[in-house]
């Protein structure tokens, strides 16, 4: 069984989309990035799924179980920390973590208790008084304590220090490997690079690619960064697959996913220095990637 399942999933407020025709399919025990810049329909895409909203067409499955009909049943097995966050006024923290166990029916134990130690949360503060960095803090516990089967995270890290985003992914790491199945919906493509097994792009409410993140970045492109030994002023590679060429002084460099051969050869005859050839991040990646379909609509 799918965690996750939708087909042709839509929804338009009023004459506004938010998302058209998604097909998401998020199996079980894996680690699924969801990416997009704001306003691509990532946050809508988690509303549906959670029920808070209805769609416009089409279906969705979280665990088996429908978003339409089954809302509180998802919920149960569920934890969520949204992008912002917001909760009862007047609470402490330790009374929002007993409140909210409540509701699934145990106790505040162990493993809750390592999970406030690890995030360094202090129990008796009101939440009023809390950063939003800590109140983020806060809700990493709270959609934890029950285990839930599905974590559903959106744009977990805002507000999060270097250092609690560090033990927030060691603490997701764990909950992964202890079964629990994790989707991230994000546009700090640095956090999806190194922690996602799968990524799926979204761009204006449409879903454009679904590919692990290692294949997404191998398919596409390499940088290069060469020093030459002196001034090279009109010097311009004819190799193709060079994309975005800077140059300055005695260096240049650029995008590169044509043949590798044929760059070393057009290159052996020059005065060079230094070369390195390095994989980019995904968020070069991710922004050429957009670009190419741009183009494409474009032409259509």
């Amino acid at each position: 069984m799918n965690a996750i399942q939708t087909t042709r999933l839509t929804k338009f407020y009023g004459k506004d989309r938010g998302i058209e025709n998604l097909d998401l399919t998020v199996r079980e025990g894996e680690i699924f990035g969801f990416i997009g810049p704001n306003g691509a329909g990532k946050s809508t895409t988690i509303r549906l799924l959670f029920s808070l909203i209805f769609p416009t067409s089409g279906s969705g499955q979280v665990l088996g179980l429908d978003i339409v009909k089954q809302g509180p049943d998802i919920k149960k097995l569920t934890g969520f920390v949204p992008s912002e966050v917001g909760y009862y006024h007047g609470m402490t923290a330790k009374e929002l973590f007993r409140y909210s166990a409540g509701f699934y029916g145990i106790g505040l134990d162990d493993y809750y208790q390592k999970l406030v130690e690890t995030m360094e949360i202090d129990l008796n503060r009101k939440i009023d008084d809390l950063s939003m960095g800590n109140k983020k803090k806060v809700a990493v516990v709270q959609s934890l304590i029950h285990r839930p089967r599905l974590l559903i995270l959106d744009e977990p890290t805002s507000g999060l220090d270097p250092l609690m985003q560090y033990r927030f992914f060691d603490i997701l790491h764990q909950a992964n490997q202890e079964g629990t199945t994790i989707f991230l919906s994000s546009h700090v493509l640095s956090e999806v690079e190194k922690f996602c097994h799968r990524v799926a792009i979204i761009k204006e409410g449409r879903l454009v690619d679904e590919a692990d993140v290692a294949d997404l970045k191998k398919k596409m492109l390499n940088r290069v960064e060469i020093r030459f030994k002196r001034d090279l002023p009109e010097l311009k590679l004819s190799t193709p697959g060079i994309i975005e060429w800077a140059s300055q002084d005695k260096s240049c460099s650029f995008l590169f996913n044509g043949e590798i051969q044929k760059l070393v050869a057009e290159l052996a005859g020059l005065p060079l220095d230094k070369m390195t050839i390095t994989e980019p991040d995904l968020e070069e990646v991710f922004m050429h990637y957009y670009r190419d379909i741009n183009k494409m609509e474009a032409a259509l």
